[in-house]
This record gives structure tokens, sequence and C-alpha cells, in this order.
């Protein structure tokens, strides 16, 4: 049996009084592609800096097969030298091998270093990686800012790869995909699955269960001691006092396992009530900026409810399509129509709202205070704190101490307070760990408003979006049905042909009762249509208002107690007000698509 190439034995580290590892055991063969999964916070990323023989334990052993060559890709990297080529060589890459690296990862070996994007960092630091050739990669978050096709680059570039691979990663589908092996990192040890991550979820539940039924062991046991203990007399004090020193080391570790058990996260959205039915419609947008074209002559209709989700290169111009369906930015032609009542949630990737040196209390209480409104009433800081698994003493810590999972929590916690009706998530699943990423889907599968996700996670947007937009950065827009995997069987080698002319663009209809605009007939709509589009107006503005009435009384808690006849009576109001509202809207874009079509003569 051969010896692994690195590995760690019985390895224990503390981060002041916290114990991050207590008796590691890891060990990484040689051409074996492993993933390392386990909450934020648990120590992901300084276990690869002791593999790496950056950081160096309190206790245990770290071997490493002589002459092997180790290339770590940090989750924040750096970029050091003037150009790319500069730094792809900075490790003792030959040249070759690094403009080779740097070509396969769509970078130019000559731009320059300063002034890089997100992806374009990320792409670098792992072009470098592989054109040293190491006979281990460690990869801590290596999809983080990179697009989906960049994505698949990378699943390449691993499969030509012999270098042994430990790769911590949220992104299940690249994981599946890459992986043969699985260590899992809990209760400051780490668990080894001798299959990839495909199977991981199936292990850790039958795992979890065994733990569970030990901790119902262990809890009878000490109530037997301890019965026990109170009936032991003098004469056996010996034994006595045998027993009450097992009784106190079992009671200490059943005290550390309660510590270390991860709370439940306990996500939830501020609704701020029903928008209209129209969330946004845009027609033949165009935009570009100097020479560059973004979009050219892209319509979509966005119904309230829908889940849409935005794919494309980076740079493509997914954040700006977005800001132009909000109305944030103006198309060069064409026109964006907005709903009514809107309000918007942006969680933006940048997380340009942290502050490196804000506390975690001044990011959730920007006003001061010790108050959180959340969903319209006020929470004390440290109980909605705890909802999103910070600690009290950690709200006097600053953003700067948090690993980038924490962060990207705590960019939640602070955005999902806030009432909306429309959430747009920009890269939402960058650094969160598996338990928070399940949570976040359910929460959002959950929401009764309107999604629109820019999102390079496969099985996040296939789990979740209705439609998909595809953009690929050359002025072309194509909008169909499902996810990912749906967009990608409907539309082959699209983001493969960039140089083919631009087809025209066409948007999935969302909803089956959308009506057409008919023939063309007289010039404008009859007396009668204009009266009823007027009342129909005035009807798709008020109707909310009374809803947001009705939904007022009915949250009441003691409503149902005082009076159950008054309660059955505006729950059948606020049904009737919504589907009068419905009916309503629908009516409305009937109306207002015919007048539009024979004004125009179409």
């Amino acid at each position: 049996m051969r010896a692994p190439i690195l590995a760690l034995k019985d390895v224990r580290l503390a981060d002041g009084p916290v114990m991050l590892f207590d008796g590691v055991d890891l060990a990484l063969d040689a051409g074996v592609r492993a993933c390392l999964v386990g909450r934020n916070g648990a120590g992901k990323s300084t276990l690869l800096r002791i593999l790496a023989g950056q950081v160096a334990p309190d206790g245990g052993e770290r071997s490493v097969t002589p002459g092997a060559r180790i290339a770590l890709v940090p989750q924040e990297p750096e970029i050091d030298g003037a150009t790319l080529l500069d730094h792809a060589t900075a490790g003792g890459a030959p040249g070759h091998q690094a403009k080779a690296a740097l070509d396969a990862f769509g970078l130019d070996p000559a731009k320059r270093a300063e002034g890089l994007s997100g992806g374009e960092i990320r792409r670098t630091a792992l072009a470098r990686a592989f054109a040293e050739a190491p006979d281990v990669l460690l990869l801590d978050e290596p999809t983080n800012h990179l697009d989906i096709l960049a994505i698949e680059i990378l699943e390449t570039q691993l499969a030509a790869s012999r270098a042994a691979a430990l790769i911590v990663s949220h992104d299940r589908a690249f994981l599946e995909r890459v992986t043969r092996r699985s260590f899992w990192l809990e209760y400051r040890q780490v668990k080894r699955l001798d299959k990839g991550f495909a199977a991981f979820d199936d292990w850790a539940e039958k795992i979890a269960a065994q733990e569970a039924e030990e901790a119902r062991r262990l809890e009878r046991f000490i109530q037997r001691e301890q019965h026990w203990m109170a009936r032991g007399v003098t004469a056996r004090r010996a034994r006595n006092e045998g027993r009450r020193r097992r009784l106190d080391s079992m009671r200490l570790a059943k005290a550390d396992r309660m510590r270390e058990a991860r709370g439940g996260l306990s996500m939830g959205v501020a609704s701020s009530g029903m928008s209209g039915q129209r969330v946004a419609e845009a027609k033949a947008i165009s935009k570009g900026f100097g020479d560059r074209t973004i979009l050219k002559g892209f319509s979509t209709r966005i119904l309230r409810g829908d889940r849409v989700a935005i794919v494309g290169p980076n740079g493509a111009g997914k954040t700006t399509l977005v800001k132009l369906l909000l109305g944030d930015l103006a198309p060069d032609s064409g026109e964006v129509k907005l709903g009514t009542n809107l309000e918007v949630a942006y969680i933006d990737q940048a997380r340009s709202v942290l502050s490196p040196e804000m506390t975690l209390k001044e990011v959730l209480t920007p006003q001061g205070g010790d108050q959180v409104m959340v969903r319209g009433e006020p929470r004390h800081v440290v109980s909605y704190a705890k909802d999103f698994l910070f600690g009290e003493g950690q709200l006097r810590q600053p953003v700067k101490s948090l690993s980038g999972g924490e962060r990207n929590r705590l960019l939640l916690a602070r955005a999902l307070a806030q009432p909306s009706n429309v959430m747009v998530l920009d890269e939402p699943t960058n650094d969160l760990d598996m338990e928070t990423l399940d949570v976040l889907e359910d929460l959002l599968a959950d929401y009764e408003g309107t999604l629109i996700l820019v999102s390079h996670d496969r099985d996040f947007i296939d789990r979740l979006a209705s439609s998909t937009i595809g953009l690929d950065g050359q002025g072309r827009a194509v909008e169909t049905p499902g996810g990912w995997q749906d967009f990608v069987s409907q539309n082959p080698g699209f983001f493969g042909a960039r140089a083919a002319a631009p087809a025209p663009p066409r948007a999935a209809p969302k909803s089956p009762s959308a009506p057409r605009p008919p023939a063309a007939g007289p010039s404008k709509l009859t007396y009668k249509d204009q009266r009823r589009l007027a009342e129909l107006d005035g009807m798709v503005h008020a109707l909310p208002g009374t809803i947001a009435e009705l939904e007022a009384k009915l949250a009441d808690p003691g409503l149902y107690g005082r009076d159950p006849a008054a309660f059955d009576r505006l729950s059948r109001e606020l049904e009737a007000a919504r589907a009068q509202l419905s009916a309503a809207e629908e009516e409305w874009f009937a109306l207002e698509e015919r007048r539009e079509a024979l004004e125009t003569g179409r």
C-alpha cells in the first residue's frame, strides 16, 4: 500500500480559547481529487493552510512525500507583479507553461495586473497553480466569481491534471463532477468517505442518525450513574469516587458536544405585501458602452412570483441587465415599464455595505441602538443574530475577522430584515456552506415575491429558476423556461458561437394567461373599451391598499379568539380582493396591449 502524498495525524489547533482541531487525521493519496466539507467557521481554510505548510499546528504531525510540490489557491487570492504573466511565473513555472495556462482560462498574459475584476483575479490565481504542475492542488472556493463557462474550464483542467486535489467549495454541481473522495470537518475532527460528493448527503445523514442515537445512549447512561451515585454508601467510597470521576468525564463530553452542536438557521424574509401583477416589462431594449454592445433588441416580461436567473460570461452585462429591469439605468433604445408597489431588496456580490472595521452589531443596527426591525416588528439584535448563527460575543467583533461565508451570512441577515416583494441576489451563494445554502434555497422557494438571480451556481439555478436569461457578451440575449440545464439543452452552442450573427431574441412567456395583441383593426379603442381601461386603471391602483388593510386586520393575533366570525369574513374579503386584483390586472394588460397595437398599426 502506497503512502499518502500529503497527510495530517492527530493535529490540534486552538484559536484563542476556541479549539478548532482536536485530533484531525487526513490522508490525501496521489492523483485523488477530494472535497473538504464543513460549516462556515469550522476551519476549512485554516486546515488547507496547515496542509500547505503555511500554518503550524499546536500539536500532531504533518507529513509530505519528499520533493512533492504543493500549490494553494486561497479564498481571496492576491495578484503580484506588473502583468498576469509576471504573477503566473512568480512561483517558478516556465514561461511557456504560464502562457498556456493563462490562455486556457481566457486571459491575456500581457494584461496589466491592476484593476482586475474578481473573476480575472480568480482565473489568474488558478492559472498560476496549474502552470506550476504541482503534485497537490489545494483549492479554497475556486468557483467564487467565476462564470459558468470558466467553471467548466476549471473542471476540464482538473480532469486533465495528474495532481491530487483537495477542494473546498459550496458548488454542488462542481463537486459532484470532479471529486472521488469526501472529507467532512465536523466537531473539530475529520471523517472520510471513499466516494465523491454525490454520495455525501446520504452518508452525512446516516452519521447524524448514528450520533443522535449515541447521544441518547449517553444521556440514559448518565441518568443511571446519577441514580447509582445518589444511592452510594460510605463503605464503597473508593468505587464511588471512581464512578464519580467517570460521570464527571461523561458530563464534560456531553457539554462539549452540546457547545459544538450547530444551532439551526432561522432565516426569514420580511414581506412588504404584494406588488402589482407586472413587475417589469422590457420592449426591444438595447444598451451599450462606447463601442461595446451589451444588449440588442431584448424583450421580456417579469410577472409577480417569477424566479428569473441571469447567466453569462463575466463582463457580459448581467448586472447591467438587472439595473435596466429595475429602472436604475436607462436603455439606449426601447423601453422598460415597471409595475406598482415595488419594494426591492438587493444583495450585492461586492458586499459593498460591509466595512472591514465595522462590528457585526453596527452592520445590523446602522442607526445605533439594540433593536433590528424585522418584518415590521422590533427584535433585539442578539436574538436576531442568533437566527444566523452569530453568538452574542461575535457582535463586538469586526467584519474583517469573519470568514467569507460568515460575511455573506451577515449580509443576508441585513438584507432579509428589509421588507420586500422583489429580491435581487447577485452571486448569493459565494462562500456559503452547504447547510446555509440549503436553508437559503428553502426560504427563496417559499418567498411570495419575485426573484431575480445572478449566479454561477448551476445546481442553485436548476433548483429555483422558472426561467433563465442568457447573455453571450456580444449583445445577444435569449430567455428560455427552466433552469441552467434547460437553457443549455434548448440553446446548444449559444455561448460558444459568439462570433455568429446575433439571432433575434426571444422571451419566454411566463404565464399561459398572458394575452397576445390582436390583429390590426381600427386606429383606436372603442369608447366602451376606453372607459373600461380607465376604470381598470383605478382598480389596479386602489385594490393593493384594500388588500394591505385587510392583511393588517388579520395580522392581529387576538382577532380569531375575540371574534371568529369577523376573522372568517375578513379572510373571505381578502381572498376576493386578491382575485379581483389579479383579474383586473390581466384585463388591463389585454386592453393596454390592444391600444398599443391599434395606435402603432401592429
